[in-house]
């Protein structure tokens, strides 16, 4: 078993997919497997993925014949990977030499750490640097509650579920679900199993591009073919499905009963400030269900 899994979800990326697997191939680290799950791409992404894998061994390349949305495509290949620690890689990313590195040296170091993950640095698809960016979450507070808390009204743009996590801690959660955002809840239920740990230094390369799933998160047309791209797909209530997937999150935690007590009180208060939102869910629940 390999000490650091990469899971690559991909999706019709032939223009980036080759820069982000090279940047992991130039790893100061080299001890990791990485485990490319191809979500029925169209494009020529399932030739360049074979390509790389019948040159390194390390790389695993799976075909999948549907689409099942990019959560399930992050959750399915979080279930092929072994390894003790786990990181996700997007397709169109790509990471400095030394992140694998300085990232197993944090979490080795410090068993009470659960996420390792350097600063950003944002880019536009032709790789020229839009700017760096602040995430704020080097979360270590020593009460669950405060991490939790703190992640829900500190984050930004979701960058940190991209580090390097202990496996088994992110095998509690529920991963990358169905709602939207679901990244960042996936980092609030993490937060409540130990500390996050920020390198202060640009070594994630985050692509923005009109294909990626955060280019416009106002278009549902568009926020749909990433989430649920099948028409069968479950699609909507992602503000219940938000507060039920956190809800769950809490109570399932190992943390103490006046923890998990703050903790629902939180999120009762959010979901009156949220209440229109899940007001709207419910009456178009109701109508849909009526035709």
């Amino acid at each position: 078993m390999h000490s650091i899994s990469i899971g690559m979800p991909a999706y019709n990326c032939e223009r980036y997919i080759a820069q982000s697997i090279e940047s992991l191939l130039a790893q100061t680290y080299g001890a990791f497997e990485l485990v490319i799950s191809d979500n029925a791409s169209t494009d020529a992404t399932e030739q360049i993925c074979r390509e790389y894998a019948a040159r390194d061994q390390r790389i695993r390349y799976i075909r999948r014949t549907e689409n099942i949305g990019g959560p399930g495509n992050f959750r399915y290949v979080f279930a092929q990977c072994t390894g003790e620690f786990h990181k996700w890689m997007t397709a169109d990313d790509y990471v400095h030499p030394s992140f694998l590195e300085r990232c197993l040296g944090v979490l080795e170091s410090n068993p009470r750490t659960v996420l390792c993950y350097p600063k950003t640095r944002l880019i536009n698809a032709d790789g020229s640097t839009i700017t760096d960016y602040e995430d704020n979450l080097h979360l270590q507070e020593e009460l669950p509650s405060e991490r939790f808390i703190r992640l829900l009204t500190t984050i930004g743009l979701c960058n940190a579920h991209l580090g390097v996590i202990r496996r088994a801690a992110a095998a509690q959660t529920r991963l990358i679900a169905a709602e939207r955002a679901s990244d960042v809840h996936f980092l609030a239920e993490l937060a409540l199993y130990g500390k996050f740990h920020l390198i202060p230094e640009s070594l994630f390369f985050r692509r923005y591009h009109e294909q990626s799933s955060s280019w416009n998160r106002a278009d549902d047309s568009h926020q749909r073919k990433y989430y649920a791209p099948s028409a069968k797909a479950s699609y909507g209530g992602h503000t219940w499905r938000k507060f039920a997937g956190l809800y769950r999150g809490i109570w399932h935690a190992p943390v103490s009963v006046s923890e998990k007590a703050r903790l629902s009180a939180k999120l009762a208060r959010m979901a009156v400030w949220e209440r229109q939102d899940l007001g709207r869910e419910l009456i178009a629940a109701f109508h849909s269900g009526k035709k």
